[in-house]
């Protein structure tokens, strides 16, 4: 017998299609944002540092810099108000959670890019 929490994961949740993408890659999520009846889309375009979870209630996590200052979003990935993600970037890196890309500065935090 289901759980309960599988149950209505399965009957409730909407499922998005997006490409397949993994720690490293930098991808572009294009997201909608209600401003009282206004509705606009953001975006919001940096490293994924970790994939967490499974299933429907898998999130992903992207860091991106805002001049000096590292910004970090946290996304649920059939979250019903994300549009599109663009995958900009393949990284090939080592760790599916990549911490220590927090610590790094200049040259040395770069991700070596997969040319397919």
């Amino acid at each position: 017998m289901e759980t309960l929490i599988d149950y209505v994961q399965k009957e409730f949740i909407k499922k998005n299609d997006f490409p397949k993408f993994s720690s490293g890659d930098t991808i572009t999520v294009y997201y909608q944002i209600r401003e009282g009846e206004k509705v606009r889309t953001q975006f919001f375009k940096g490293v994924v540092i970790q994939i967490k979870g499974k299933g429907e209630s898998k999130t992903f996590t992207i860091r991106k810099m805002s001049g000096t200052i590292g910004v970090e979003r946290i996304f649920p990935i059939n979250l019903p108000t994300i549009e599109k993600i663009e995958i900009n970037k393949q990284g090939k890196v080592r760790r599916s959670r990549i911490y220590y890309f927090k610590n790094l500065r200049g040259k040395k935090a770069r991700i070596k890019e997969v040319i397919k």
